[in-house]
């Protein structure tokens, strides 16, 4: 999917500097399986993820993102992980800071597949199976296992 609009207009009056967005990632369970999908601009394997649109509530921008990439509808169930990615600088030199927050979601129907072009594959495999992921999705994949854990976070405390 293209950069959103909003994000364009936003563009056009901070330019390349870091521009803070908050982001959601859903890690979506059928069964005993995790949908992953290979992202097509770098082959990455990752759950589902995307951008909050202005106004829009994060559990809906994630059951979105899930119908827009891989056309399956799901529930999200919790809030697993609130956290900050490190700067992102794009290859145009935007930077962005995205806060990422990682939803625990449940397939409800829809057989996966690319959608919109943001992903190459996607389907659901075994927690087992999971060795070509990075590190940092394999956590989020930890977090939202559980079905009624709180949610995790870093920081709380100021700092003089």
């Amino acid at each position: 999917m293209p950069t959103p609009e909003f994000v364009l207009r936003l563009r056009e009056r901070v330019g390349h500097e870091p521009l803070p967005l908050v982001g959601v990632t859903a890690v979506v369970f059928r069964d005993e399986k995790v949908m992953l999908g290979r992202r097509a601009d770098n082959g990455a394997w990752q759950p589902i993820a995307g951008i909050v649109e202005p106004g829009e509530e994060p559990a809906d921008a994630a059951a979105r993102e899930c119908l827009e990439e891989a056309g399956v509808v799901v529930s999200v169930d919790r809030l697993a992980l609130v956290h900050r990615l490190p700067r992102v600088t794009y290859a145009n030199g935007d930077q962005v800071d995205y806060l990422d927050l990682v939803f625990r979601c449940s397939w409800v129907s829809g057989d996966p597949r690319p959608v919109d072009g943001e992903l190459s594959e996607v389907g659901f495999y075994d927690l087992a199976a999971m060795g070509d992921l990075d590190q940092s999705e394999v956590r989020r994949i930890a977090l939202a296992v559980a079905e009624d854990d709180p949610a995790h976070f870093r920081g709380g405390r100021v700092r003089r």
